[in-house]
């Protein structure tokens, strides 16, 4: 429906305050009370404002029948055979809602992980967020390069290594390597005091020195975070990264930048030798610690112009929590200020915060749900309501199930609001969640395999029930919606029309007889509308990153 409500507004030059649903389907299928305000323009009867307006609206190139004047209100009819025409073979098509494919490139980077612990929710919302905003990017006709930082330095990878150094013993990871290291991290903030938190110091300006037995455990340490990472990253399914950055490599370039911007002036030093921006509020911003050693801002700066120099871009998306919103409105402003030729091509997507039932996670306490425990669980909590539903489905299967549960339970919320994950609501068979919707899919492609029909001819005035008209209506609205995610950077869109079309398909299936129809030009019709709802539920999966199964 909101596909021919975005027709109406352009139609009307009207907004979306200005129209409603009839509250009688035999009144129509969309109504506008415009009438009101140009009456009160014009001082004359809302009533002939109607009569008048509706002899100035050509309908000819829209999906409307006709229109009425009920009162002050202007109704329209879909005319539905000439949208059944039209969606069903433009939705068998593979490349329905996607535009044609340009070479503008857009970078995006994510999840740009710590090399000191194992991914916790939070970077898998940065991972599920990333890979579906890469694929709805792409549905717009952008080449999109998807790129993965790693924040493999700096003072709390030195927590992890001092921690390790004083109690690991030289020890070998006996579980999952990125959770062996990461639990010196807790260990370091669990036992922290003066002494340690200087040693860490210490460590740091020893790694930037190139000591040879900190650079080795550092070597070390990292390897095991990195094994566990990828570990992490084939059991969720992401997208192949075109270009791996570590900040180890870069940082140094980024120390470089800060003394020639002070030796230009655009920065300033303190007493203490510290150096720091002048930022346009007043405030100063930190670029460079009084012992000289880098900050997070000193990479970034570094990170910025080597993007620039491996990539010709469009835009260069960054994406991290709302919490650092601010902060990446400095580092743009003082890319800026440093003459970057494609500062005005960067920009920040914030996310946000998300938790589970229990409350919020820190992980310098070891109070934090990984990635890895939370598939587990699902998977084990996607088994039971298989069981309920059937005795034997593949292993590989209930991983998909459980996976879908997860990246749509996420996805469906605006990317900028905080959100809870709640395991047993994510995995039920009903309602609005990613179960539900692939169990869709299975339902459709079964009535399809068990007919022998093959012909892509229908007749669209075989489509009388209301179950059909709001099925057609829902997959016209696909492309729509998808534009409207890459617009708001959000799949939540996405999430929303994928449930709709898949509501509409249910109710059409438990009312409307395929295989058993009235007769053959019946029949056929709605077994093309079916596999049009197919084609487009898999493309609306693909986007969101979430894998189809055979059976549920």
């Amino acid at each position: 429906m909101q596909a021919a409500v975005e027709q109406l507004k352009k139609l009307l030059s009207i907004e979306d305050k200005d129209i409603s649903v009839p509250p009688n389907p035999e009144m129509g299928d969309l109504s506008t009370n415009i009438a009101f305000k140009l009456s009160k323009e014009k001082k004359e009867n809302p009533n002939i404002t109607a009569i008048n307006l509706m002899s100035t609206i050509d309908l000819s190139k829209t999906i409307f029948l006709k229109a009425k004047a009920f009162g002050p209100y202007i109704n329209f009819f879909i005319d539905y055979e000439k949208l059944a025409k039209k969606t069903i073979k433009e939705a068998l098509i593979k490349n329905y809602g996607l535009l044609k494919k340009s070479n503008k490139n857009v970078l995006i980077e994510f999840p740009n992980p710590n090399t000191n612990k194992p991914f916790h929710l939070g970077h898998l919302l940065q991972i599920l967020l990333g890979t579906s905003l890469s694929r709805i990017i792409e549905s717009q006709g952008f080449n999109v390069k998807r790129l993965n930082v790693y924040n493999d330095r700096g003072i709390h990878i030195c927590q992890s290594m001092v921690a390790y150094k004083k109690w690991g013993k030289g020890k070998k990871p006996n579980k999952k390597p990125d959770h062996f290291v990461g639990d010196y991290y807790v260990m370091f903030n669990s036992k922290k005091n003066e002494g340690l938190i200087k040693e860490a110091e210490q460590m740091l300006i020893d790694w930037e020195n190139g000591d040879k037995k900190v650079m080795a455990l550092w070597k070390k340490m990292n390897a095991w975070a990195y094994k566990g990472f990828n570990e992490t990253f084939a059991k969720i399914g992401i997208d192949k990264y075109d270009k791996i950055y570590h900040e180890s490599d870069f940082y140094a370039n980024g120390k470089d930048i800060v003394l020639n911007g002070h030796k230009q002036g655009v920065f300033k030093k303190e007493d203490d030798g510290a150096i720091y921006c002048e930022m346009n509020d007043g405030s100063k911003k930190y670029l460079l610690r009084k012992n000289s050693t880098s900050l997070y801002i000193t990479q970034d700066l570094a990170l910025a112009k080597l993007k620039e120099k491996d990539f010709s871009f469009e835009q260069s998306i960054y994406m991290t929590s709302n919490e650092q919103n601010h902060y990446f409105g400095q580092l743009f402003e003082i890319l800026e200020k440093l003459g970057l030729k494609s500062a005005e091509k960067l920009k920040h997507i914030g996310t946000g915060y998300i938790s589970l039932p229990s409350g919020k996670m820190k992980s310098r306490e070891g109070k934090i749900v990984d990635v890895d425990n939370l598939i587990d669980e699902i998977n084990i909590l996607a088994l039971k309501e298989v069981k309920k539903r059937k005795s034997k489905i593949s292993k590989k299967e209930i991983e998909k199930i459980a996976l879908s549960a997860i990246k749509y339970h996420i996805l469906k919320t605006t990317s900028s609001k905080d959100t809870v994950f709640n395991p047993e609501e994510s995995i039920s068979f009903e309602g609005n969640t990613g179960p539900y919707i692939l169990y869709s899919i299975v339902r459709a492609k079964k009535i399809i395999t068990k007919s022998s029909k093959k012909s892509i001819d229908f007749d669209a005035k075989t489509f009388e029930s209301f179950e059909e008209k709001e099925l057609i209506k829902s997959l016209f609205s696909f492309p729509d919606a998808v534009k409207k995610s890459y617009e708001a950077m959000s799949p939540h869109i996405l999430c929303s029309q994928a449930y709709s079309m898949a509501k509409a398909f249910n109710s059409f299936y438990e009312k409307c007889p395929i295989l058993n129809a009235e007769n053959a030009k019946q029949k056929s019709a709605r077994l093309l509308l079916s596999k049009a709802f197919v084609n487009v539920m898999e493309k609306s999966m693909h986007l969101l990153g979430i894998e189809t199964v055979k059976e549920m």
